[in-house]
C-alpha cells in the first residue's frame, strides 16, 4: 500500500495523505518524478516495463519514474526510484528539477542527468523493469509511433533531448553503483 502527500495548487503540502489507487479530489495533487539519463552520445537510457505491470505493460519508458511517497522531497523520490528500479545511486539532494510539468492530478518533476552507465552493471527491479537500453531521439519517436514506447505528449521527448545540455550543476560522475 502506497501513500502520497496531498498538495494544493500552489504545491504546498496540505498535511493530508492519499492512498494510491483512487482518484484525488479536484484541486488536490500529488508529486511524480522522472529521471532521464543521457550518455555522451546523446542517447537516453530507457527501460521496458514488465508485461504484468499495471498500466503501460511491456512498454518502453524513460529511465525511471514514480510517485513521491509520504515525506519524500522531489529529490528523495528521484534518488529512491533510481536505486529501486535500476540499482543506481545518484546524489540529487542539491539538484532542482530541470522541468516541472503540471498534469490533472499533480506535478511531474523531471531531472536530466548526463553520465556513462554500464548497462551490465545495473540491477533491474524484477517487479517493474524487464530490460534497459540506450536509444536516440529518432528511435524513441519511432517507438512511440509503433506503440512500443509510452506515448508522452508529442513535444515532450524532443524537449527532453533539447534540454539535455542544461545540467544545472550536477556532477555527472558523482554516482555510486549499488552492490548486486
Amino acid at each position: 500500500m502506497e501513500f502520497w502527500d496531498v498538495y494544493n495548487v500552489d504545491r504546498e503540502k496540505t498535511g493530508r495523505t492519499w492512498q494510491r489507487g483512487s482518484r484525488l479530489p479536484e484541486g488536490e495533487y500529488h508529486l511524480v518524478i522522472h529521471v532521464c539519463i543521457f550518455n555522451e552520445k546523446g542517447e537516453m537510457l530507457i527501460q521496458q516495463r514488465q508485461p504484468f505491470k499495471d498500466g503501460w505493460a511491456n512498454m518502453w519508458d524513460i529511465t525511471v519514474g514514480g510517485s513521491a511517497t509520504v515525506g519524500d522531497t522531489s529529490q528523495q523520490a528521484a534518488m529512491r526510484e533510481l536505486e529501486e528500479e535500476i540499482g543506481l545511486k545518484l546524489d540529487l539532494s542539491q539538484t532542482r528539477p530541470h522541468l516541472t510539468v503540471n498534469f490533472d492530478e499533480g506535478f511531474d518533476d523531471i531531472y536530466l542527468v548526463e553520465m556513462e552507465v554500464n548497462l551490465n552493471e545495473l540491477t533491474l527491479q524484477e517487479s517493474e523493469v524487464q530490460a534497459v537500453k540506450w536509444a536516440d531521439e529518432a528511435t524513441i519517436l519511432q517507438m512511440i509511433q509503433q506503440h512500443e514506447f509510452i506515448p508522452y505528449h508529442t513535444p515532450m521527448i524532443p524537449l527532453l533531448f533539447a534540454m539535455r545540455g542544461q545540467w544545472g550543476g550536477i556532477d555527472r560522475h558523482a554516482y555510486v553503483q549499488v552492490d548486486k
